[in-house]
């Protein structure tokens, strides 16, 4: 009889147990999946035109005026041209890694960026969290880059 209050209760404690586990840690543990592209106040890129990096070699502001959503972000262009080659060509122009910064990819995690933190290698443009950031990717470019396609996308899940 002992034996047999001790089973039922034992039972009683791990259904006990997953019931609350089930109810009160795993959505703690349940991480919803990062967005394909980075945004930040509705934007990918705080606004900034991602094709002005590569006909302005430098970071432009968008216009409201000029707006497209690709893959679920929303980008701004500087001007219609911009906005006109984006259109025809999105992959050419979206960021590496979502727009989110390539050196926290390269380590294996996502974090912000900052529009003036950029590069662009081999017509593949590349932003980072800071300027301070950016002088570190630099320095290592090439494996950062080999490093950063590797752990692309899997980092969008942690």
């Amino acid at each position: 009889e002992t034996k047999s209050r001790h089973s039922f209760t034992r039972r009683h404690a791990l259904f006990g147990l997953t019931a609350i586990t089930s109810t009160i840690l795993l959505p703690t543990f349940a991480m919803a999946k990062k967005p394909d592209i980075y945004s930040s106040g509705g934007f990918a890129i705080h606004g900034y035109d991602p094709v002005a990096y590569f006909v302005a070699s430098e970071p432009q502001e968008g216009k409201s005026e000029f707006e497209f959503t690709h893959l679920g972000a929303t980008f701004r262009f500087a001007n219609a041209d911009n906005l006109a080659a984006f259109k025809a060509n999105p992959d050419n122009y979206t960021p590496q890694y979502g727009g989110y910064c390539a050196w926290a990819v390269s380590l294996g995690y996502t974090a912000s960026i900052h529009p003036f933190a950029w590069s662009v290698v081999d017509d593949k443009l590349y932003l980072n969290y800071s300027k301070r950031v950016q002088r570190q990717w630099m320095a290592g470019q090439d494996n950062r880059i080999t490093l950063a396609d590797q752990n692309w996308p899997a980092v969008l899940d942690r």
